[in-house]
Formats: structure tokens, C-alpha cells, sequence
């Protein structure tokens, strides 16, 4: 008769150290795969040895050697363009109610860029003194295929100080564009500057029919606000709602209609969606 522990229990009681070497020993030199790396950092997480935030920092870094650029891309469709023969009053104008810091330049359309212009580049032109001419304050143009890795996409952005670049189909047309903080968001989770409009806010109104909308907005509150009846029973948030008429975790880019509501994913990343823009039907 064994009156010892069993092997079960041995297990329970042993310390995240022990369980670590253990674990690793079975692999035998380690991990040999990115699978098995990631049960070892699931286990760490678990047992305390990582805090969740790193080990989610960890998981996106491993992400970004699956994800391409048409994964995390801003689609074609919501990228902000200045025109190449605007004037300077009214390029400002668009970069002031934007916000954003770099602007593709455009000729006939989206599919003709021809530049990339730097908002801090206009600061010199403020003055009356001051001649203005877009063609030679817009810098060069990156282009990148839409099935470009995104770890090697960081690495190109390093390497040629770059925070842009123009994503394109197998045509040539312009699919979208992606920054270097699209990157560092699929790592970090989503990044919120002073710019950033739905800041503070679960809903925030673009015009007429169109809103924007975190996807942590309560369904009683989006009820509230479009006079909607979604139900709360399942779901406690929009995000949940549309993920789940969705049937998968979605893209950035990808819109799914619900009732009188076209809904388009905003930002979205490997682990939620964040930010939603909700089209309200004419009917």
C-alpha cells in the first residue's frame, strides 16, 4: 500500500518555478514551436510569473508574424487625403478637424497618390511671410502589398524612419494605408492621443446619419440614444452584439447590418473590437 502523495497532487502543490522547469524539460531544449511557446507563456501567465498585461504584450508581438497589412490596415474608404492642389487655408482646415499628424496626397483620386504630407511641415507656413507650395513640403510615398507581414513591416519602418505607407492590391490600386501605431496597437492594445474624437465619449455624432461609437457602450444607452430595442439579456455591450451577428471576431473594414443599423468596424484588434461607426438607415 502507497500511503504517498499521488502524482496528481505532487503536481497541485508544486511551485510556478518547479512547474516551469518541468514543462520545459518535456520539450526538451525548449520550444520548438510558436504553439508551444505560447502554452509556456499561457502557463507563466497563469502560475503569476508574467502579469496578464506583458503576457498580452508578448502574445501581440508574436501576432504581428501572422497578421498582414491588409489585416490592420485603414481601409481605403476611411483614410483622410489632402488633394494636391489644394490651398493652404484649406489643407488646414481638414487637419485641424482631423487630427491626425500625416495625410496621403491625392491627385485625380485615391488610387493617384503622390505624396505624403507631414501636418508639422505646415507650421513654417502660418505666417503671413510665408509661401506656400504642397509639392515640395510633401515627402515620399511608401507602397506595401497587402499581404506584407507585419513584423517585417515594422522592421521596414525602422530601418527607413518611415510611419507611413500606402497599402495595395495585386492591381496596384490602393487598398488603404497603415501607420506605425497601427503596428504598436496590435502589440500594446489601442493607443488614445489628445486628437483621438470618441475620447471620454461612448458616442460621438459625425453628421446626420452617422455616429461613432465605442464598442463598450451598454445597449440600454444605445437603446436610449436611437430610440433602438436591442436586447440586454445576451449582450451587455454593442461590441458584443455586432461581434456576435458577425459569427467571428472582425476586421477592420468589415460591416454587418442589424435592423435600421449598418455597423463598420472602426478599430478592431486580435482580441476585440474597439470602435464602431454606426450608419443609421433612411427608412
Amino acid at each position: 500500500m502507497n500511503d504517498g502523495p499521488s502524482r496528481n497532487e505532487e503536481e497541485q502543490h508544486e511551485t510556478p518555478t518547479h512547474w516551469w522547469k518541468r514543462l520545459t524539460l518535456r520539450l526538451v531544449g525548449g520550444p520548438r514551436t510558436q504553439e508551444d511557446l505560447k502554452d509556456l507563456l499561457d502557463g507563466a501567465r497563469e502560475d503569476g510569473i508574467v502579469d496578464a498585461d506583458s503576457a498580452d504584450m508578448i502574445d501581440g508581438v508574436l501576432e504581428t508574424h501572422e497578421l498582414q497589412a491588409r489585416d490592420i490596415m485603414v481601409p481605403r474608404a476611411q483614410m483622410v487625403c489632402v488633394e494636391s492642389d489644394w490651398g493652404l487655408e484649406k489643407i488646414l482646415a481638414a487637419v485641424i478637424e482631423s487630427g491626425h499628424s500625416r495625410y496621403p496626397v491625392i491627385g485625380d483620386n485615391k488610387d493617384e497618390i503622390v505624396g505624403v504630407l507631414l501636418a508639422k511641415d505646415l507650421l513654417k507656413f502660418t505666417t503671413a511671410a510665408s509661401t506656400f507650395d504642397l509639392a515640395r513640403v510633401m515627402r515620399p510615398t511608401g507602397l506595401v502589398p497587402e499581404s506584407k507581414r507585419v513584423n517585417v513591416l515594422l522592421k521596414d519602418f525602422k530601418r527607413r524612419h518611415q510611419h507611413l505607407a500606402i497599402v495595395v492590391d495585386e492591381y496596384g490600386g490602393v487598398s488603404g494605408l497603415v501607420t506605425i501605431e497601427d503596428i504598436l496597437e496590435t502589440i500594446v492594445g489601442e493607443i488614445d492621443d489628445e486628437h483621438d474624437e470618441a475620447e471620454g465619449a461612448y458616442i460621438v455624432k459625425q453628421d446626420e446619419r452617422r455616429y461613432l461609437v465605442n464598442a463598450l457602450t451598454p445597449i440600454e444607452e444605445f437603446n436610449e440614444q436611437f430610440q433602438a430595442e436591442f436586447s440586454d439579456e445576451e449582450f451587455d455591450t454593442v461590441g458584443g452584439l455586432v461581434v456576435h451577428h458577425f459569427g467571428h471576431l472582425p476586421r477592420r473594414g468589415e460591416g454587418v447590418k442589424i435592423g435600421r443599423f449598418q455597423f463598420s468596424v472602426q478599430r478592431a484588434d486580435s482580441r476585440r473590437v474597439q470602435q464602431l461607426q454606426v450608419l443609421l438607415s433612411q427608412d
